[in-house]
């Protein structure tokens, strides 16, 4: 970390913090206009965006009522693209250190925007002050944006001739896009949109989101085999010296421990004289060491 980060001065944070909040605060107006067209009524509209606050199951939702989806299916492709936030959630919590009476009240700004502006800060003085400040902008723009949307659908009128139904998953891609750095990231992200799209048409409304999720677990699966492969199919380490453990297995290290004990007889025989160690044990056993004894 360079000194100019960690000297991040607070206003360049709120600056950063206020930009996040206000250009997606805005798009709070296509979902209120969405969510008016779909059938859903001023409070019906305004209690989702107090309430759930999170952009991208708001969109899911209105939208598999809008084609005619079960409400129940609807709810639940909402709430599965909501789990997402209870993972950065655990991030947050750690990174922000917030006070127990704080936290619950905080629970509510943690979505992409947030967690985006917070990781991207240096010090956690600066996590604080850009998870506040994008919180307090996005959720005040957000939900009037909504309101704003809501009571002007009827002027607007059908909100599919001026594009405002693709605002939202547009706003979503933009957000996703810049996140998808790895390969498997990459094909997860693949693999969930060749599933949403081909089973749009022989599934109902909003039960196509919830099989795009199974995206993630079958590319993790062919990224641990692939890996798996390739473990195995590395070239063996250089043999190592005789008597370690390793390619020469025990084959060789008993050939190698009797050839040590040959070389060892030779060096003892070798010693002091024909006779070996003080002539015990030469060639010619104890009697010979006995008449040499003798002889001198």
């Amino acid at each position: 970390m360079t000194a100019d980060a960690e000297d991040k001065p607070d206003r360049a944070v709120v600056r950063d913090a206020l930009g996040v909040g206000v250009a997606v605060g805005l798009s709070g107006f296509a979902f209120g206009v969405t969510s008016a067209g779909s059938g859903l009524g001023l409070l019906q509209t305004c209690a989702l965006s107090l309430l759930v606050f999170t952009g991208a199951s708001q969109f899911a939702l209105v939208g598999a009522l809008a084609a005619g989806g079960n409400p129940f299916t609807a709810a639940a492709g909402a709430f599965f693209l909501g789990v997402r936030n209870a993972f950065y959630g655990l991030r947050l919590s750690h990174l922000l250190a917030l006070p127990r009476a704080v936290r619950p009240f905080a629970a509510q700004w943690v979505i992409d925007e947030t967690t985006a502006v917070t990781l991207a800060q240096p010090t956690r003085r600066a996590r604080r002050i850009g998870f506040t400040v994008t919180g307090l902008t996005l959720y005040a723009l957000w939900n009037l944006t909504t309101l704003l949307g809501a009571l002007g659908a009827k002027a607007i009128g059908d909100t599919r001739a001026w594009g405002l139904d693709a605002a939202g998953p547009a706003v979503f891609l933009a957000l996703l896009a810049p996140m998808l750095r790895t390969t498997i990231e990459r094909a997860v992200a693949s693999l969930a949109v060749l599933l949403g799209l081909g089973l749009l048409p022989v599934l109902p409304a909003g039960a196509p989101v919830l099989v795009a999720a199974l995206a993630a677990p079958v590319a993790l699966v062919a990224e641990g085999r692939r890996e798996g492969r390739a473990r195995r199919g590395v070239s063996p380490a250089p043999d190592r010296p005789s008597g370690s453990d390793g390619p020469a297995g025990p084959a060789a290290r008993t050939g190698s421990d009797e050839a040590d004990q040959v070389d060892h007889v030779d060096r003892v025989d070798g010693m002091d004289g024909p006779g070996g160690l003080d002539g015990r044990a030469g060639p010619d056993g104890p009697d010979a060491s006995a008449e040499g004894e003798e002889s001198r």
